[in-house]
C-alpha cells in the first residue's frame, strides 16, 4: 500500500523524476486546516523523509489560494478543551520540526492567500516561491493569541527582527513581491509561473547530488534548530492564549466580520 493512501486532506502525485507533489485543498476552494488536515500536514514530512522514491517535494495549494488557516470549529475546540489544545500544540510543534528535519528538499508554490498551518510549511520550505500578488498573513495577534507556529523560529532569520516585529505584531498583509524584497521568500514570480517555476527548481534539485544537497540542508537548518527554544516558548504562549478572553473576542469578530474590541485591561 502506498504510504500516502491514508491521507484524506492532502493529495499526492508521484512524478517520474523523483518529485512528489503535495496538494492542499480542492479546485475552486481555499484550503482550510480542520483537525484532520492539521494532523496530516504535520505528519507527511516523516513519510517524505522515509520514502526512498522521493528526492524532492513540492507543496502547493489548489483553487483560490495556497492556504486559508484553521477552520473555526478547530479553533473553538482548541479554546474549549484541554485535550484538543494539547493535541494541537503537539501537531504544531511536529509540523515545524518534521519539516526542519526532513532530509529531502521541499519547494513551496504559494499563490493567493497564504495563512495558518499552510503558511508554516510554505515559509519553512527550503525554496519558497510566491506569486507577486500572493497575500502572506500571520494573523495570530488579530485572533488574540501570540504568534506561535513558525514565526519566532524563522521570520527574524529570513527578514530581520524589525520587519518580523512589524508584520507579526500588526498582522499586516505582505504581497509576494514585498516578501521577496525583504527576504521572506526565495522568489516572487507572476502567478501563472508559480507552479512551473516550483517544478523547475524541484527537478534541478532532484537531478543534483543528493547527499550533498541533503547535508547542505541539514547544516543550514542548524540555524533554525538554534532558535528552537524561542519557538517552543512562542508555541506554549500561543496555547496559553487559547485559554484567555482575547481569543474569544478575536473569533467572535472574525465570525461577525467586524473589527475586534479587545479589552486593554486583559494585559498580563
Amino acid at each position: 500500500m502506498d504510504r500516502y493512501s491514508a491521507y484524506t486532506r492532502l493529495r499526492t502525485v508521484r512524478h517520474d523524476d523523483g518529485v512528489l507533489e503535495i496538494v492542499m485543498g480542492e479546485p475552486g476552494k481555499l484550503a482550510t486546516a480542520d483537525a484532520v488536515a492539521h494532523a496530516e500536514l504535520a505528519e507527511i514530512w516523516r513519510d517524505v523523509d522515509a520514502d526512498a522514491d522521493v528526492r524532492v517535494a513540492v507543496l502547493r495549494g489548489e483553487g483560490k489560494g495556497f492556504s486559508g488557516g484553521g477552520d473555526f470549529a478547530m479553533i473553538e475546540d482548541t479554546i474549549a478543551d484541554f485535550h484538543t489544545r494539547a493535541r494541537v500544540w503537539r501537531e504544531a510543534r511536529d509540523l515545524v520540526y518534521n519539516l526542519i528535519n526532513c532530509s529531502k528538499p521541499v519547494v513551496s508554490a504559494m499563490h493567493g492567500p497564504a495563512v495558518g498551518a499552510g503558511l508554516v510549511a510554505g515559509l519553512l520550505a527550503d525554496v519558497s516561491i510566491a506569486a507577486k500578488t500572493a497575500r502572506i498573513i500571520d494573523g495570530h495577534t488579530r485572533l488574540g493569541v501570540a504568534a506561535g507556529d513558525h514565526a519566532a523560529i524563522v521570520w527574524p532569520l529570513l527578514c530581520g527582527m524589525a520587519k518580523a516585529k512589524y508584520y507579526l505584531l500588526l498582522c499586516e498583509p505582505i504581497s509576494g513581491e514585498e516578501a521577496e524584497r525583504i527576504g521572506l521568500v526565495s522568489l516572487a514570480v507572476d502567478e501563472a509561473d508559480v507552479v512551473p517555476r516550483a517544478f523547475d527548481v524541484a527537478r534541478r534539485l532532484a537531478s543534483g547530488a543528493q547527499s550533498a544537497i541533503r547535508w547542505t540542508k541539514y547544516s543550514l537548518n542548524n540555524w533554525l534548530r538554534l532558535a528552537g527554544p524561542s519557538f517552543d516558548a512562542s508555541l506554549a504562549l500561543e496555547m496559553l492564549g487559547f485559554t484567555g478572553p482575547e481569543v474569544r473576542e478575536g473569533v467572535a469578530s472574525h465570525k461577525e466580520k467586524r473589527a475586534p474590541r479587545f479589552d486593554p485591561k486583559c494585559a498580563f
